[in-house]
């Protein structure tokens, strides 16, 4: 019996060209005047701490860190420091109306339907948990954060590790067979069923030749109460 399903955002329930088009674009036009403003802020240190650490660079400035974070950003590089920065830039941009967070019209009424059946609904992506509070708190949707037991990002470990999936486990409490993980890439599936997890696909466009596993659509064809049966 599945008691809990942890989904992924890009791709899963949010259309990835929002993210490349619209929010990575947003924090790249302000990064430099951000870290300027906020620099002595106590979050924005630590985020820098972060980068200078992942950079081997304890005493880099801030013209260097800046001109790291632009390379990272080239790179999409899945760093915790940057992910952190970025969240805390697109916070100003879902506050001053520049742009809500996209949901695939499929996605609410699958969430909500799941809530009353009792599951549990989790959040896990590379983008840091402060950014995907911001995504479903200000959804074209509205704030629907109330759906959500709990938010993981890269500091469990990185999505395409087995060993992230038996953090995210032990944090929920539940047993790997009593949990799905939903996500567009199959690296990422991989690892949650070596761990013990269920598993979908959602494929939005063309199928996925290369997967091992179940793909579906849209959400409205997850039904969480055969998977244990398939």
């Amino acid at each position: 019996m599945i008691r809990a399903i942890v989904t992924d955002i890009e791709g899963t329930t949010s259309d990835i060209r929002f993210v490349h088009n619209i929010l990575f674009p947003f924090a790249r036009q302000h990064l430099a005047r951000f870290l300027q403003a906020q620099q002595n802020d106590a979050a924005v240190r630590a985020a820098l701490d972060d980068v200078r650490a992942e950079a081997g660079a304890p005493d880099a400035d801030l013209t260097t860190l800046t001109t790291l974070l632009y390379g990272y950003m080239d790179e999409d590089r899945k760093s915790t420091g940057l992910k952190a920065l970025q969240g805390m830039i697109w916070r100003e941009g879902y506050l001053n109306g520049s742009f809500t967070g996209h949901l695939y019209p499929d996605v609410l009424p699958a969430l909500q339907q799941w809530q009353q059946q009792g599951i549990r609904l989790y959040v896990y992506s590379s983008g840091s948990v402060a950014a995907q509070k911001l995504l479903f708190g200000y959804s074209d949707a509205g704030d629907i954060t109330g759906l959500f037991s709990g938010y993981f990002d890269t500091h469990v470990g990185a999505k395409r590790e087995v060993s992230s999936y038996l953090n995210i486990a032990n944090q929920i409490g539940l047993p790997a067979d009593e949990l799905l993980f939903l996500s567009d890439i199959h690296q990422e599936l991989d690892a949650a069923a070596e761990a013990g997890w269920h598993t979908l696909q959602l494929i939005r466009g063309d199928a996925d030749p290369e997967s091992r596993h179940r793909q579906v659509p849209h959400f409205a064809e997850i039904k969480p109460e055969t998977i244990q049966d398939e």
